[in-house]
């Protein structure tokens, strides 16, 4: 059984993201503010800029590193590409250092509130949905792999 807390994180999570768009009315300012985002995203390790890491449909290379720590996910995300390298970061805001059940139970509604696929382009807009889903990958190889432990 999953907590509810798990869903409450996630969901306030969510709303802290939207929050960082307050402001952002025009798709020019959400760009610039992906691109803001994407330029905070942690430094991301040379020794993990390895073919396995590398997430596939993405327009330009995206790498993701998962690991689990005290029963949360962390995550790592780089692209060269700024606009990638926002959206990556718009992911982890919500989902780094959340339980695995959060990317299975909690999907990333608030993309569709600040309209984000409607201002990508076709080839972003499945980077973003190929990044979310090797991410909720990472996160059930992690639940099966703790299964099997029990």
């Amino acid at each position: 059984m999953t907590d509810p807390s798990t869903i409450l994180s996630c969901l306030a999570k969510q709303r802290q993201a939207i929050a960082l768009f307050e402001g952002c009315d025009s798709t020019e300012k959400k760009y610039e503010k992906m691109i803001e985002l994407g330029r905070q995203l942690e430094p991301y390790p040379a020794q993990l800029k390895t073919p396995d890491h590398l997430v596939k449909g993405c327009q330009s290379s995206m790498y993701l590193h998962a690991e689990m720590e005290n029963g949360k996910i962390q995550f790592k995300a780089h692209s060269e590409a700024l606009i990638s390298a926002g959206l990556a970061a718009l992911l982890l805001a919500v989902y780094h250092d959340e339980p695995p059940q959060a990317l299975l139970l909690c999907p990333p509604r608030y993309l569709e509130e600040l309209g984000i696929s409607t201002i990508l382009s076709p080839g972003r807009s499945n980077g973003l949905a190929s990044l979310y889903q090797r991410m909720k990958k990472e996160a059930l190889d992690f639940l099966v792999a703790e299964a099997a432990k029990s």
